[in-house]
């Protein structure tokens, strides 16, 4: 099953010149979605993790049924004011504004090796503000993953000396 099929490109959205990759048909579609979930999985094995944090909220979609899978604890990335709890905040430059993110200091224990879990790797400053997150509480990123990474923006080379698993490949 070739799973770009299920990720059009929308122009123009949400902006002119901005080529939108729409995953929502992939979401309307079970087997797609399962098979998208099981190639992420088999992806990120040679990458040891005790824990996946994914990012609100897109990224929530494929950690949580990683995290289901692997009997994994799953914390959340999310924007800012959004943890009921004392958390730790990155600050990092959006395709579109800037963008606070917050992760609940108590969810990485030093030493844990983390795989971060988003949906797209655009410009790579999510990932980079999730790789800070993790390192300020001690711990250890295993991987970067992705569903898919637009290689016209280049964020791979903002991870640069982190593993980045792309499931789909650079779009």
């Amino acid at each position: 099953m070739d799973l770009t099929e299920y990720v059009p490109v929308v122009p123009d959205f949400p902006e002119p010149g901005v080529g939108f990759r729409d995953i929502t048909p992939l979401l309307a579609a079970p087997d797609a979605f399962r098979a998208s979930v099981d190639r992420l999985l088999e992806a990120c094995e040679a990458h040891p993790y005790d824990a996946i944090a994914a990012f609100d909220a897109r990224g929530f979609l494929w950690a949580a049924p990683l995290a289901d899978r692997t009997g994994t604890p799953l914390i959340p990335i999310r924007k800012a004011g959004k943890l009921p709890r004392e958390a730790a905040v990155e600050t990092y430059r959006g395709e579109y504004a800037e963008v606070r993110v917050e992760m609940h200091k108590d969810a990485v224990r030093k030493g844990d090796r983390v795989l971060l879990v988003d949906d797209v790797i655009a410009t790579g400053e999510s990932m980079a503000a999730g790789v800070r997150l993790v390192e300020s509480l001690g711990g250890t990123v295993a991987a970067c993953a992705a569903l898919l990474e637009i290689a016209a923006l280049s964020g791979r080379d903002r991870l640069d000396g982190y593993p980045v698993v792309s499931l789909l490949g650079k779009l």
